[in-house]
């Protein structure tokens, strides 16, 4: 079964819309709704909604015994303002589908147009549409939710589009494909003074700068060696948007990343110790909190054995599938989904389905 050249126009107008109203992580409510009206008239024999938040699961049973496969792409937008001047661009200001998830979600709603058509000949299929991916909330949401004990699945399929990789050309491999990676606040707190007189203050400024450098510093190996780890200053902070008062207060942000879960947490002790240290070298107090904590995404062999199979035998791409060499890079402002990349990965999730399930 593959899609037709009428369904192909209409998930690319469709991907387009969902461009055109993008909802950042835990507010995709609209877009859920918009997932469960275009899956209507495949039929699913049953639609979970509010899953992990605004999350989608549509299943498709064939009644027969068989393993449950679940492909699962993402619903969530990004709060970037859309610079890219495509005709479809986003209508809603400081928010954008600059990772490509609209494009994902086309692409399951395209295994739905096809599993409504004929049903698997076992088993079942679960389309995951997930919210908040960009912030993890959703993944956890999901997982915690009591329904999801009655779809878990036996194997769990996605892709992400990759920019700087041919457009259709995939990349794929077994073992960890995606760090863990966890957000860290350092917050400094010293005492504020008018600006003619800041030595009767504390200010964060020299411990701020001196940050700056060092918290990247921490980073090590490569991404393919298992010690990698890697800090990236994201934000920063200091007093206040005045110009009579020295700063008491300063905040810096930083992604850390490790490629084995177990060296998070020597990353992060690393990263408390040094901000502690230069914190008290400046006479400041110094505290931490984590936000946006990820695990590493490790590919079980055997699901990546069905996904060679898969394009092996649709000479097709998948898994990280390339957006272009020269196609603007994820979270760009510039960036816009590759319309042609939602047959190329439909093509490869439903050989890898009617592999499993026939």
């Amino acid at each position: 079964m593959t899609l037709t050249n009428q369904d192909i126009v209409e998930l690319t107008a469709w991907r387009r819309k969902l461009h055109r109203h993008p909802e950042i992580s835990n507010e995709e409510e609209m877009t859920a709704k918009e997932v469960v009206s275009f899956l209507a008239d495949s039929k699913p024999d049953r639609v979970l909604t509010g899953l992990g938040g605004h999350g989608v699961a549509a299943i498709y049973d064939s009644g027969e015994a068989g393993p449950t496969v679940m492909f699962r792409s993402e619903l969530d937008a990004l709060p970037i303002n859309e610079l890219s001047g495509v005709a479809h661009s986003s209508l809603v200001p400081g928010k954008s589908h600059m990772c490509g998830h609209d494009g994902h979600t086309a692409i399951l709603a395209a295994l739905g147009r096809q599993f409504g058509r004929p049903r698997p000949r076992r088993g079942r299929v679960v389309l995951m549409f997930q919210p908040a991916e960009e912030t993890g909330d959703g993944a956890a949401g999901v997982v915690a939710d009591p329904r999801f004990g009655d779809i878990a699945p036996d194997l769990a399929f996605s892709l992400h589009n990759l920019p700087g990789v041919p457009l259709g050309e995939v990349r794929l491999k077994a073992g960890v494909v995606n760090c863990a990676s966890r957000g860290m606040r350092i917050l400094l707190e010293g005492k504020t003074a008018h600006s003619s007189m800041p030595e009767t203050g504390t200010s964060p400024m020299q411990a701020v700068s001196r940050l700056m450098p060092a918290l990247p510093g921490l980073g090590r190996a490569s991404f393919d060696d298992d010690d990698f780890r890697m800090v990236t200053v994201t934000h920063a902070s200091m007093g206040e948007a005045v110009f009579g008062v020295a700063p008491g207060h300063a905040e810096v942000w930083a992604t850390l990343r490790t490629r084995r879960d177990d060296n998070m947490a020597d990353l992060c002790a690393a990263a408390e110790a040094l901000a502690a240290e230069i914190a008290a070298d400046q006479k400041l107090s110094c505290g931490f909190d984590y936000h946006e904590i990820f695990v590493a995404s490790v590919n079980a062999p055997e699901a990546v054995a069905q996904l060679r199979r898969a394009l092996d035998d649709a000479r097709s791409a998948m898994f990280f599938l390339g957006a272009g060499e020269r196609h603007p890079a994820l979270h760009n402002p510039d960036y816009d989904f590759p319309d042609d990349l939602i047959p190329i990965g439909a093509r490869v999730f439903m050989r890898t389905a009617r592999n499993l399930l026939g």
